[in-house]
């Protein structure tokens, strides 16, 4: 609601102009504030800000809906690999589609050439905010780090690797129960295994306290280091603190590389075992030696729950509030406000004139109302295509949920096969190090053999010689052994890694399946959204005739004291 510092009358549209006085508003902080962005979301303030950009609070034009909007700093404009990660943010989350990942609508440039992105606005705080207050309980912890592991696996089931995870990327918003929904955002650095523009050799982004060691060493960024970094914030969650302690970003980059975490029973002894060791195996050095996924991590995650009965977040296809209505509720109320407001101008001039106003008034007032009754009509046709756009929009979710939900099971089937390949590959480790053991002793029994049979000389029997002869066969028996123990292991490695193949496979024609679905979605959307800006164009440009043509009605009115209530009536239209 905005006021005029004249009058003080309140009026709740987003003119910057008042009628009873003339006064143009001049009160906006930012000079975005109360413009239009797409034709449709409105700026209504700032509620985050960075290098990059500027993040809004917005309404919809037509709808009570509330929503996020995100404008690239236009210093930032002209350069392509800051334009390339800001599409890349809004690419990424969309195609995602999860509960635990925020939802981009839609992605665009504004007339002026500015990148923006309209996501869904939520209400609560990032996980930064809440460790500052201090070590999270377990039992809630857990249900957060499940939701984050969930996020996650769908990500990386999509081939995105999300690169910057910290407590400033995850909100946490609360369910009408009172229970924490978590939402990951800000993939401006995700890579994609379909999209490997912006990761040139050499280049390392990301923050410091957060970074696994492979990605500082190499600048490799597997999805294990999206899961050493969820190690860290898992250890801060707990015990209010990161697992290593440095004063400046080289001496961190040293620690992770080189040094053991903190040990976090020091700081949180009452945490369930099975916590401690997963956050711990999350945190190893070596990639082979973390879990082999994010659904890894999950099933861990709901075990220990289990154990300690906290509660565990519903799963997606439950939640009534992560499959939430994507329909957007339209109220066309503003495509009869400019006729609501001729009516009031007939009958100030009927009043004021007592039905014989001058003729020009009179020509003004007609005119009035014909743009007026033809700005109703395009309101209407454009609140019509803005459903349109709005199924569309809806197909697109509901496609990619559909899509992400036969991800999930698959990823899922895929993360046991790769458990399984894993446990193999160690049993034939295990194997080949007790083959090689058991050919060390035979080697040392035969050199007892050997030495026996030359005190013998084949001349004289000696009873050593007798044992030596019998040591050696139960060696070579548990050789034996051993070593059709490793074949055993060997023969079921291909069968194995042959599953983990055939799972992954199927994974990547989903994936291929989603960027069609999304391809044919977005031709439709810049179809229906071209038409919906023409309109609104043209709706804008009409209202500024209106407004130039009711400043000038109002003129010789003001002077007048009996239409004061007639003038609080046109503000309040």
């Amino acid at each position: 609601m905005k006021s005029c510092p004249k009058c003080q009358l309140r009026f709740g549209d987003d003119r910057t102009f008042c009628f009873l006085d003339g006064t143009t508003l001049e009160t906006l902080a930012d000079p975005r504030l109360g413009t239009a962005i797409a034709g449709r979301y409105v700026l209504e303030r700032v509620i985050g800000e960075g290098g990059m950009a500027v993040v809004y609070k917005a309404k919809h034009k037509v709808a009570e809906q509330p929503f996020a909007v995100k404008l690239m700093n236009p210093l930032l404009a002209r350069d392509p690999i800051v334009r390339e990660r800001f599409r890349r943010e809004a690419k990424s989350a969309k195609k995602i589609a999860h509960p635990n990942i925020i939802e981009i609508f839609e992605e665009g440039d504004t007339g002026d050439g500015t990148a923006y992105m309209v996501m869904e606005y939520l209400d609560g705080e990032s996980l930064a905010d809440t460790i500052a207050r201090g070590a999270i309980p377990a039992k809630r912890a857990l249900g957060i780090m499940i939701q984050m592991a969930r996020g996650i696996a769908r990500a990386h089931d999509l081939g995105v690797i999300h690169r910057d995870l910290k407590p400033e990327n995850i909100f946490i918003c609360r369910r009408e129960d009172g229970t924490d929904l978590v939402k990951l955002l800000d993939f401006g650095i995700a890579l994609s295994k379909a999209d490997s523009r912006l990761t040139g050799t050499g280049e390392l982004f990301g923050t410091p306290q957060y970074m696994a060691p492979e990605r500082i060493a190499t600048t490799e960024s597997g999805p294990s280091s999206d899961l050493y970094a969820l190690g860290v914030i898992f250890f801060e969650m707990i015990t209010g603190r990161l697992p290593f302690d440095a004063p400046d970003i080289a001496t961190f980059f040293v620690r992770h590389l080189k040094d053991p975490p903190l040990p976090i029973r020091k700081f949180a002894p009452e945490i369930p075992e099975g916590l401690a060791e997963l956050i711990e195996a999350l945190l190893a050095k070596d990639p082979k030696n973390r879990p082999v996924d994010a659904h890894r991590v999950m099933a861990d995650l709901i075990d220990v729950a289990r154990q300690i009965s906290a509660p565990i977040p519903p799963e997606p296809q439950a939640d009534p509030e992560s499959v939430r209505s994507n329909a957007i509720p339209m109220n066309d109320d503003g495509s009869k406000r400019w006729e609501r407001r001729a009516e009031v101008f007939r009958s100030m001039l009927s009043q004021a004139y007592a039905g014989a106003p001058p003729g020009q008034l009179a020509s003004l007032l007609q005119k009035i109302e014909q743009v007026a009754k033809h700005v109703a009509q395009l309101r209407e046709r454009s609140v019509g295509e803005q459903n349109k756009l709005e199924e569309i929009g809806k197909r697109g979710r509901d496609g990619r949920q559909r899509l992400g939900y036969a991800v999930d099971g698959l990823g899922a089937d895929t993360s046991k096969a790769r458990d399984e390949l894993r446990a193999a590959q160690e049993n034939v480790a295990f194997s080949h190090k007790q083959t090689l053991a058991a050919k060390k002793r035979f080697a040392e029994s035969h050199r007892e053999i050997t030495m026996w049979e030359g005190r013998s000389g084949f001349a004289e029997p000696y009873e050593d010689l007798a044992n030596a002869y019998r040591d050696a066969a139960e060696v070579v028996d548990g050789w034996i052994v051993a070593r059709e123990m490793e074949r055993r292991a060997e023969g079921s490695i291909e069968g194995l890694s042959q599953a983990v193949r055939d799972l992954e496979f199927q994974l990547t024609q989903l994936r291929e399946s989603l960027v069609t679905h999304e391809m044919d979605i977005e031709a439709e959307r810049e179809a229906c959204e071209q038409l919906v800006l023409q309109m609104t164009q043209e709706i804008d440009e009409a209202e500024e005739e209106l407004l130039s043509m009711a400043t000038a009605l109002c003129e010789p009115l003001r002077k007048l004291p009996e239409l004061g209530p007639l003038f609080q009536r046109l503000e309040a239209a």
